[in-house]
């Protein structure tokens, strides 16, 4: 039995300095707040130039700016594509380059809402304001068992202890500070709202007549705050334990709060709220205690991984990374929507979230045993159920097209690729089909039937009938997963025509579990589905990508060519076909030029193929984009510093890797390597489908 507090402990992120790729978050899936290493959000300058930023969001936060154009998606100019068989259908397209006002209103409303600055403000004994390069004798530490971040610093010799965390259900801070600069009278908390944008840092200090912070009622203890932005509004509500309040004279988005001179300790919560509430903010000590006490219950309960006592070098960083991927995503993508790709930290893509990387965000739950951090997530597909079939009916399509990069409304603002992106359209299968394995109830059938049947309707109506091949095909338009394709003439990709076979096929299973008759348009395209485009032996990106492999561009992005066989189960797949495919991916693609997620991918692929070294090779393969920083999140770039799908997506190869898969060898940890150099420790966890 794995000793599940030594693991997890073990790898807590400790912080001996202001680093701009170590900010550290609490949070609660719904809800995360990232500081430095006061505790707080004191110099956020430091880490907003390529570094983590100081985000804090919420899942319900979202601003849009004016619209006195009365842009509508809607009213957006389509541009004509033709199908296979020659239909028109228009798109709400604009090539890059082409840059209107209309387009970027619509591309980037709403966004989310950065909630608000929480920091120090901390004076020297001179009386001026201090710098980070005065804090010396930095220490911090999150205490992952707990969920507790625990900071110590000094100024002029004078130490300062901080404690911060967050309730487990409620968008919640509480923090205690134990310092004698308290009763010095150098230390304040300064509350300070910004206006909205859909910028990666989601703050705009310049705009301050643009928005309105109005204190409703105050007293000694507590004071609630209602904030309105332009069409928008929230409510901040702060109690604390001695002090007082003021509204800043000069900026009445500034409000600080400074502790009572009489002791050397302070408590103060703060929380933020869609609209007003009642209830009081519960205290310190009853909030940390639902902290660990929530984080505790996490880490004994779903799955664990211990590769103590391997010989492989990597094997401590590649558990490390696994640990603290399991609290990143639990904190950024285990709550009410599906995730942005920097979650609940900055905001990425306008902090809108893409429906194709869902899968890479939160399948690993499930696997995991923690299937409540997927299941939150697809109650919003049911929600948006009929957005979807409006968007199918417009273009001439049966059932549900889910869309690509979208907010809470799910409606994809106009793009030069977005809307002809399919692969996230048999997600909703595989997530219901992986519950169902898991859970095994009629309940789960009746539960997902609908997104099930009305996406397996979609994928039936798209796919087009060859009569001259007497096949059906996949596309034009398509954007395929590898996105560096023309979507006007792409067709066939090959990633999509086996997830649209597995779709298909396992849609069919839930009809007869259900009891219901087959439908036989469903069976006829599965029946007849164009196979998988191979050239000389080799699985290739596309049928109109022939020369995937010969050099150039086409080995960028994503290998997409090797997910039949790898998050999928290999539906059409030839297994030597794909092995052979592997191997030449391995031997000349473009490994600078790919993302987070391609790593596990690859990783899944080579463990199905029975090549477990191969898999944690390319698990731990040197790139810049499989960095993994010390706070545990996935670096890709500037600025793009926290990219959760690579967390994710570790998380599921890990787990395939241990547990294994359907249908797979019936021999411990089946995708790690069985040559004695790895002890794999594991419980909890699920096969893959």
């Amino acid at each position: 039995m794995i000793d599940r507090k030594a693991l997890v402990r073990r790898h807590n992120p400790l912080i001996t300095s202001f680093d701009k790729f170590s900010s550290l978050s609490v949070g609660n899936g719904n809800y995360a707040f990232t500081v430095d290493a006061t505790g707080l959000q004191t110099f956020p300058s430091l880490y907003a130039d390529g570094g983590v930023p100081l985000g804090h969001f919420s899942n319900w936060a979202w601003h849009t700016h004016p619209n006195p154009e009365q842009y509508h998606v809607d009213k957006f100019p389509r541009t004509l594509f033709s199908t296979f068989g020659g239909r028109d259908i228009g798109f709400p397209y604009m090539a890059p380059g082409q840059i209107t006002d209309e387009y970027k209103w619509l591309k980037f409303n709403p966004h989310k809402l950065h909630l608000g600055k929480v920091s120090f403000r901390l004076t020297l004994p001179s009386g001026e304001e201090a710098s980070a390069d005065d804090l010396k004798e930095i220490e911090q530490e999150l205490h992952l068992w707990g969920g507790v971040i625990e900071s110590q610093f000094s100024i002029s010799g004078t130490k300062t202890n901080v404690t911060t965390c967050c309730h487990p259900t409620q968008d919640l801070i509480a923090v205690r500070v134990q310092s004698k600069l308290i009763r010095q009278g150098h230390l304040q908390i300064a509350f300070h709202f910004p206006y909205g944008t859909w910028k990666f840092a989601g703050v705009d200090w310049g705009k301050g007549g643009q928005h309105n912070t109005a204190i409703v009622s105050s007293n000694s203890h507590s004071v609630q705050i209602d904030r309105k932005l332009d069409q928008d509004a929230y409510t901040f509500t702060a109690a604390w334990s001695s002090g007082s309040l003021a509204q800043d004279e000069q900026d009445s988005h500034l409000l600080l709060l400074t502790p009572s001179p009489d002791q050397d300790e302070f408590e103060f919560r703060f929380r933020f709220t869609p609209e007003a509430v009642d209830t009081e903010l519960p205290t310190f000590e009853a909030a940390r205690h639902s902290s660990e006490q929530h984080w505790r219950n996490f880490w004994t309960s779903g799955g664990a991984i211990e590769l103590a006592g391997s010989q492989d070098s990597r094997a401590l960083e590649l558990e490390r990374r696994i640990v603290l991927s399991q609290y990143l995503t639990a904190i950024q993508s285990s709550g009410t929507l599906p995730p942005a790709e920097s979650g609940l930290t900055h905001n990425s893509w306008a902090g809108k979230f893409h429906l194709e990387m869902h899968w890479w965000h939160s399948v690993h739950f499930a696997l995991w045993h923690r299937t409540d951090g997927l299941t939150n997530s697809l109650a919003w597909y049911i929600s948006i159920l009929d957005q979807a079939r409006k968007l199918a009916a417009s273009q001439g399509y049966e059932g549900a097209r889910w869309p690509k990069c979208v907010a809470p409304d799910g409606i994809n603002g106009p793009c030069y690729i977005e809307p002809f992106l399919i692969w996230q359209q048999p997600h909703p299968i595989y997530y219901a089909e992986l519950i169902y394995k898991i859970k095994g109830t009629r309940d789960t059938l009746e539960k997902y039937a609908d997104l099930v049947f009305e996406s397996a309707a979609f994928m039936a109506s798209f796919a087009e009938w060859d009569a001259q091949q007497q096949r059906y095909v996949l596309g034009p338009p398509v954007a395929p997963a590898q996105e560096i394709y023309d979507h006007a003439t792409t067709m066939n990709p090959t990633f999509e025509l086996s997830y649209w076979a597995f779709g298909l096929s396992t849609a069919l299973a839930w009809q007869d579990r259900l009891g219901l008759p087959r439908m036989e348009k469903w069976e006829h395209v599965l029946k007849h589905l164009s196979k998988l485009p191979e050239v000389e032996g080799l699985y290739v990106a596309a049928e109109t990508a022939p020369d995937t492999f010969s050099g150039g561009s086409s080995t960028k992005d994503h290998p997409t060519m090797l997910a039949p066989l790898g998050i999928l189960p290999g539906n059409m797949v030839d297994h030597e076909t794909m092995l052979r495919t592997l191997h030449e991916v391995i031997q000349v693609w473009d490994w600078d030029a790919t993302w987070g997620w391609d790593y596990p991918l690859v990783a899944m692929t080579a463990a199905r193929l029975g090549e477990g070294q191969l898999a944690v090779d390319t698990l731990m393969i040197d790139k810049v984009t499989n960095t993994f920083l010390p706070n545990g999140h996935n670096y890709q770039r500037k600025p793009l510093t926290v990219y959760l799908p690579g967390n994710g997506g570790l998380l599921s190869a890990v787990a395939m890797m241990a547990a294994g898969w359907e249908n797979g060898p019936d021999t411990h940890a089946p995708g790690f390597p069985q040559d004695g150099s790895w002890e794999v420790r594991f419980e909890g966890l699920a096969r893959m489908l």
